[in-house]
């Protein structure tokens, strides 16, 4: 458990941990894989969200998922891509929070283990994502703040 002032510093750039969906590439599940890899080229993440027609997040995909079935015993071919869609590789079991229902320890434990984590709405709609970058610069904030903020607390 968090203490209460650490907890108050923390909430304070909580605000700042999410990523919303708009700025977030994502593909669809029916997507052709041809395409989900044109976009994990371009985009240079290396795991992204897939959505269903409603935005619900359903997925993830990486790289080295669709790599994985390029590659043969001899040689790396891209006809697979064509006859395969995003759901016939993506990854189903995944971590994802809904910030109302997740405390913020449950967060930092999750992402312990995880780079990010899909955000939802209580429909389950994707809201973009929380990443472990966002929160380590949060814990920053706090180890460089708490001691003016704690000073001023107890002065008063």
């Amino acid at each position: 458990m968090f203490s209460p002032s650490i907890k108050h510093l923390i909430e304070e750039k909580s605000g700042s941990f999410l990523i919303p969906a708009s700025r977030i590439a994502f593909v669809q599940a029916d997507n052709p894989l041809y395409h989900a890899f044109l976009i994990l080229t371009k985009v240079k993440y290396s795991k992204i969200p897939v959505l269903d027609k409603e935005k619900r997040v359903v997925g993830l995909l990486s790289l080295e998922m669709i790599t994985d079935k390029m590659l043969t015993t001899d040689e790396i071919s891209t006809a697979p891509l064509d006859k395969l869609k995003v759901e016939d590789v993506m990854q189903t079991k995944f971590d994802k929070i809904n910030f109302v229902e997740t405390t913020l320890e449950t967060q930092l434990h999750l992402l312990i283990n995880n780079a990010f984590l899909p955000v939802v709405d209580d429909r389950g709609v994707f809201q973009g994502l929380l990443t472990r970058r966002e929160w380590i610069k949060a814990f920053n904030y706090v180890v460089h703040t708490y001691d003016k903020h704690y000073e001023t607390k107890r002065i008063k």
